[in-house]
Formats: C-alpha cells, structure tokens, sequence
C-alpha cells in the first residue's frame, strides 16, 4: 500500500504514538508485507526470529518491539505491539467507507459493461468495457477490474485477508487495506472468493478461467491463460505463473511458487514449489509418475506381504 503522498518518520511516529530512530524527516512512503515490500516502506516484526529478515529487507522503516542495531539507509519505529500499530496505521490511511447505494457514485463502469440487478458495487471501484456482473456479485471497495471480464453469482472480490495473531483473550485480526485486482478476459465462476491484499494485490491475470466454488487467499497472485476447477483452495501469499492448469479440489499451502505450465491433478495437496512443465498428482503431491509407482506398489503390498509370510 502507498500512501497518497509521502511522509515523514516522525509524523508517523504521531500516528501510532511510538519512538522512533532515525532523522525526523525520514521518507516514509507507504507499508505493505514483508514479501512485496520495496523502499520507503513500513514492515513490522514482532518475534525475534525474524527481526533480521525484516531488517535485511527491501523496507527502510521497521516497525519492530525492541530497539535494535539499524541498518545503514534505514530506519526504526519502535513499538510495543507492532501488530496493533501495523492496524493503526491501516485504519488511518485506508479507513472503511459505509455504501450508501448498490453501486457507489464513485465507482467507474466502462462502456458496454453490464451490471446485473442485485449486484453490490462498492467506494472507488473500478470496472472495464464489456464486462458482465451478474446478479448477487459482490466487489468491495477499490477493486479493480479490466475489459470483458465475466463474474457469476454469489462471487465474493475482496473479502478480508484470513490473517490472525493469537493472544491469550483470543484471535487479534490484521486488518486488510490491499486490493483484487482482474485482469482482461477472465471468467469467474460462480461462488468464487478472492481475498484482498493485507497491503498489496490480490491479483488474477488475463485470460485465466476460473470454475465455481473457488478460494483464492489474500496477495496470491495468479498468472496468464490459468484454468482453475471447481472446490480448488488457494492460500494467500501463493504465486501460480502463466499458462497452469488445476483440476478440481486441489489445495495450496501458502507461500508457495507454481511454476509455468504446472499441472495439478484432482485432489493434490501442493505444500512445496513445483517445476515448469510438471504433472502433481496425491497429497502431498508429487511428481505424477513417481506418485503412480508408489500407488500400484501400494496395491501389490498385501500380495508381497503373503508371498514373505508363506
């Protein structure tokens, strides 16, 4: 997430009422996750695990829980509970709007595009020439949506990143402030759900299709001329390349890279990286082949077990 100008560490600092290390006119240029960010942006860390993959970062501000040793070109807010702070901030710069209408007066509908009675249409929205939005769709606010994309009913864009921190009074939610973003020449099935962003894109590339009854997470991002079946699971934080085909219940741990030309068999359970141009197949998935190997030892396991008992 940008911010709609550039400020500074210290009126950051205001913002969220922490110290600070660093010049007081320190850039600060928006906030996002640690896997999208770039300089001039705010990551928080909370665990001393990862405070060196925060600090060695393509973020300038850290937003961390205990003063630490900052590198060169960067600087600190420190903060007893980032993750409160990273909400603050949130709240403050992408703050929720209350629809007052089915189709905001600030959303932009090209021409030829249809929207279907019954449709939600929400703040800032944006959404190509000839496309069709069919009745019960809902797209939340700052959606953005290309040329001759159809969506079916009962398809949810931009619901809320699945993102919790446990406390000991219970589950603490991050608060999404990112955006879906869809591409030219998608299809979306019916009762599809594709997660905003916590920061950035949730994002589906052109020409990708997509059956109903699908979840995508918030800030995966799905590439080119992809065909996704019905039931398929996708966590956030996934990136599926150009050109992937997934048959029907397969599911994606998140953080994960699905190569170019992947195929996903029906029911796999992707929990690693594939490679380009590669069958999966079972769960945890595999290689198809040597999956197929295994499977039919399997079958010939209690004939073998037989042959060694006499």
């Amino acid at each position: 997430m940008k911010f709609p100008q550039q400020h500074t560490l210290e009126q950051i600092a205001t913002i969220i009422s922490s110290e600070y290390v660093g010049p007081a006119d320190f850039p600060v240029l928006g906030m996002n996750e640690i896997h999208v960010v770039t300089s001039g942006d705010i990551v928080f860390v909370d665990h001393p695990k990862y405070y060196d993959k925060a600090l060695n970062s393509a973020a300038t501000i850290i937003l961390i829980n205990k003063e630490v040793e900052c590198p060169e070109g960067k600087a600190l807010l420190i903060s007893d509970d980032p993750f409160r702070d990273f909400n603050k901030l949130t709240r403050y710069f992408k703050p929720f709007e209350k629809a007052t209408s089915n189709l905001a007066s600030s959303a932009e509908i090209g021409e030829g595009t249809v929207v279907q009675p019954t449709a939600f249409v929400g703040n800032n929205v944006k959404i190509g020439k000839n496309c069709l939005i069919h009745a019960n769709v809902s797209i939340y606010d700052n959606t953005i949506i290309g040329d001759n994309v159809t969506i079916h009913s009962g398809s949810v864009l931009g619901g809320d990143a699945f993102y919790y921190k446990k406390r000991p009074e219970g589950y603490d939610k991050l608060i999404s402030g990112g955006r879906v973003v869809i591409k030219d020449n998608v299809d979306i099935g019916a009762n599809c759900t594709i997660d905003k962003g916590v920061t950035g894109d949730t994002t589906i590339g052109k020409g990708t299709k997509l059956d109903n009854l699908i979840q995508v997470g918030h800030d995966t991002v799905i590439g080119e001329n992809c065909l996704i079946a019905s039931q398929v699971g996708i966590a956030g934080a996934v990136v599926i390349e150009d050109d992937v085909t997934i048959w029907g219940q397969a599911g994606f741990r998140s953080g994960i890279v699905v190569k170019k030309g992947t195929v996903v068999m029906g029911q796999a359970g992707i929990t690693k990286s594939t490679k380009e141009n590669t069958v999966y197949s079972g769960n945890p998935a595999m290689e198809s082949r040597e999956w197929l190997k295994e499977l039919a030892l399997l079958r010939r396991l209690p004939k073998l077990m037989d042959k060694i008992n006499g």
